[in-house]
C-alpha cells in the first residue's frame, strides 16, 4: 500500500475544501509519476493523470477504504495508458521468454570475472535513470505494467493482481522475466560503454556447445525472483543455497539482478512543476466544488 493514498483517504475524511485539495496533491502526484512510467511519455502522462482525476473527484469522499482507492486509480490509469495514441519508439515483441533472457555460459565465466557487486552500494544517477526509463519502454506493455507497479511504485503481488486482474503466479512469472530483461539490457549498455572503441573485440565464433548454459544452472534462474523476495519455501530455498555456495558465476547474476531491482526501486519519480500542478488542481476543483456535501457520501 502506497503511503500517499493512505494518507489520502484520511484528509478526505475531514471533509473540508484545504483537505480536499491536499489529498488532490497526493493522488495528483501518484498517478503522474505512474503515467511517466508506464507512457513513456511526459504528454501522454498529463494527459492521463487529468482524465484519471476528472474520473475520481465525484467519487473521492465515498472512498473510505485507502485499498479501494488505490486499485481503482491504478487501473484506471492502466488503462489510459495503455490506449495512448503516441508509441514509444522502441517496438518491443509481445512475449519475453525465460530462455532469451537467461545468460549463456559466456556471459556467466565474465560475470564470474568482474568485481563483486554490491546492489546497497549502488546509486542511481541521472543518466543512469535515463538509460533505465528507455529499457522500461522496450518491455511489451503487460510485462511493464506489473514490473512499475510491484518494484517501482511498490505494491504488493496481491494489489497489482487486484489491478491487472493476474492470478498471484502469473504475476510473479511476468514480474521475474521483466527483471530479467531489464537486468540483461543495463548490462549489455554497461559493457558498451565500458569497453573504448578501439580496444573492443570482435566477438569470436564459437559452438553451440560451448555457449550452452550450464545444466545445473537451468533450474536455478526461474527461482531467483522468489528468492530475492524470500518466497521460496525452505526446502527449495536450501537447495537454491546450496548451488550458490559452490557455483561463483551463479552468485555474480543474482547479485546483478538483485542490483537491477534496486535500482528500480531507487529510481526517481517523474513529477510536474508545483506551479502547473496548483493549476491544474484548481481548475478540476472548480469544476467539482459539490463534492464535499454530506448528501454525496454514503
Amino acid at each position: 500500500m502506497r503511503r500517499e493514498i493512505e494518507q489520502a483517504v484520511a484528509l478526505l475524511e475531514k471533509q473540508d475544501p484545504r483537505s480536499l485539495e491536499q489529498a488532490l496533491e497526493l493522488l495528483q502526484g501518484t498517478v503522474f509519476s505512474f503515467s511517466m512510467k508506464v507512457c513513456g511519455q511526459r504528454e501522454d502522462a498529463e494527459d492521463t493523470m487529468q482524465e484519471v482525476l476528472v474520473k475520481a473527484l465525484p467519487y473521492l469522499p465515498k472512498f473510505e477504504n485507502p485499498r479501494a482507492l488505490l486499485v481503482w486509480l491504478y487501473k484506471v490509469a492502466k488503462n489510459r495508458c495503455l490506449m495512448s495514441r503516441r508509441k514509444s519508439k522502441f517496438a518491443p515483441k509481445q512475449n519475453l521468454s525465460l530462455d532469451d533472457l537467461m545468460p549463456d555460459r559466456r556471459e556467466l565465466a565474465n560475470l564470474a570475472k568482474d568485481a563483486p557487486v554490491n546492489p546497497e552500494s549502488l546509486a542511481i544517477r541521472s543518466q543512469q535513470a535515463r538509460r533505465l526509463r528507455e529499457v522500461i519502454q522496450e518491455l511489451p506493455p503487460q510485462y511493464r505494467i506489473v514490473l512499475v507497479l510491484r518494484d517501482m511504485e511498490g505494491l504488493t503481488d496481491e494489489e497489482v493482481g487486484d489491478i491487472t486482474g493476474l492470478r498471484p503466479g502469473n504475476v510473479r512469472v511476468r514480474l521475474h522475466r521483466a527483471r530479467l530483461f531489464v537486468r540483461q539490457k543495463v548490462a549489455r549498455q554497461n559493457h558498451k560503454t565500458s569497453v573504448p572503441k578501439k580496444t573492443a573485440l570482435r566477438p569470436q565464433a564459437v559452438s553451440a556447445t560451448s555457449e550452452r548454459r550450464p545444466t545445473s544452472c537451468i533450474a536455478l534462474f526461474a527461482q531467483l525472483s522468489n528468492y530475492l523476495d524470500e518466497q521460496l519455501d525452505d526446502s527449495l530455498c536450501e537447495k537454491l543455497e546450496q548451488h550458490l555456495d559452490g557455483c561463483e558465476p551463479c552468485k555474480a547474476f543474482l547479485a546483478s539482478l538483485e542490483s537491477t531491482i534496486q535500482q528500480l526501486r531507487a529510481a526517481p519519480p517523474d513529477s510536474l512543476s508545483k506551479a502547473s500542478a496548483a493549476k491544474i488542481r484548481r481548475e478540476l476543483l472548480s469544476q467539482f466544488s459539490y463534492i464535499l456535501s454530506p448528501n454525496d457520501r454514503t
